[in-house]
């Protein structure tokens, strides 16, 4: 198990937080899509991929398909939280190599 440091903690209070990563699981997402309710934020995390069955009556258009494989429900203060952290992380790795766009192939 790691250590990890509780970004909540306060000065006076010490908390250590241990990891359990037994039963860790990895998966890649390059889309997403949200949700809410009164107390929760829903997450569904998937890829976009060109959608394997095209509408044949249409085949000229264009299609994604996006393909939902996780869910994450959170409550408004964790995912506050987690907005947070993220914002300094990408603030940090663009003042490291560059703004990144939001266009894809622009970099």
């Amino acid at each position: 198990m790691a250590e990890e440091s509780n970004p909540a903690q306060t000065p006076d209070q010490q908390v250590q937080v241990l990891l359990d990563e037994r039963e860790l699981k990895s998966m890649y997402a390059n889309a997403y899509r949200i949700h809410t309710s009164a107390e929760e934020v829903i997450v569904d995390l998937g890829f976009n991929m060109p959608n394997p069955n095209p509408n044949p009556q249409n085949p000229g258009q264009q299609q994604l398909l996006f393909k939902v494989t996780d869910r994450v429900i959170l409550s408004y203060t964790n995912a506050k939280r987690l907005a947070i952290s993220l914002t300094q992380l990408v603030k940090r790795f663009e003042q490291q190599f560059g703004e990144i766009p939001l266009q894809p192939g622009k970099r």
